[in-house]
């Protein structure tokens, strides 16, 4: 297991005040909202119908639900305990454990697929540890799936305004980076893994980033205008609104030492 900063508990602890305040069900709304659907449309011909999907961070597990509605058999691992207990309160029936991604409880080459959604932006010593823990659980052919948030436009703005020096967002409590599409490939390849997608999504929630006529009334719901800016701009300029890269990865079926 790697090194671990004071904030990786900090922003554990973080993650934890942020699940005591939402709810499940609002989260399952969430993840039906256009810009969710249209990633998971992106992914899903990539995930195993007959093996074993590990969302490794599922918080609230919106997204086991959703796919496990599907047909998927997918589990939900957290390192905030609070999550997996609101989740069970939610659907006691649901396959949830308490971990971590820099030390799954898997044997080497045991799952068939891997998802991170959102996560490996908060290690302030970055995605390789757990990116190398995701590829020892996968079975040769293992299929990784994550989205990362990018530096785009209106980040690089606002950091700006903050008078920033670097990509990344942080406070005392709570860590969390962007990846530009060359950074996150490097770290993806460089563990083994062979890339079969990287795509911009959610460009509208670039747009819900500037506030006022770009919120919905719901959690983190964009309005009609930014659901037509970012049509617009997903056609125009894909990565400049770019809000969440997804990248879709193989583990090669030759086993590195």
């Amino acid at each position: 297991m790697t090194q671990q900063s004071s904030r990786y508990d900090s922003t554990r602890r973080a993650w934890e005040q942020i699940w005591d305040s939402a709810s499940v069900a609002i989260e399952l709304e969430a993840v039906q909202y256009t810009r969710s659907i249209k990633t998971i449309e992106r992914y899903l011909p990539y995930l195993p119908h007959d093996d074993v999907i590990l969302e490794a961070g599922s918080g609230l597990s919106a997204v086991v639900i959703t796919l496990r509605r599907m047909g998927y058999n997918v589990v939900g691992m957290d390192y905030a305990v609070n999550a997996l207990y609101i989740s069970r309160e939610f659907d006691e029936t649901l396959p949830l454990f308490a971990g971590d991604v820099h030390a799954l409880p898997h044997a080497d080459h045991s799952i068939g697929a891997y998802l991170s959604f959102g996560v490996l932006e908060h290690f302030e010593h970055g995605m390789q540890p757990a990116l190398r823990e995701a590829y020892r659980v996968l079975k040769p052919g293992g299929t990784l799936v994550l989205t990362i948030p990018y530096p785009n436009i209106v980040h690089r703005l606002v950091q700006w305004r903050r008078r920033g020096t670097q990509s990344t967002l942080t406070d005392d409590d709570f860590y969390e980076s962007t990846y530009t599409k060359d950074a996150l490939v490097e770290n993806v390849t460089a563990v083994g893994f062979e890339i079969k997608i990287v795509v911009p999504t959610s460009h509208s929630f670039t747009w819900w980033g500037l506030g006022g006529p770009f919120r919905g009334k719901g959690y983190y719901e964009t309005s009609a205008l930014a659901e037509a800016l970012g049509n617009l701009t997903r056609i125009v300029l894909p990565w400049a609104f770019n809000f969440t890269t997804l990248l879709v990865a193989q583990k090669t079926p030759t086993q590195r030492v």
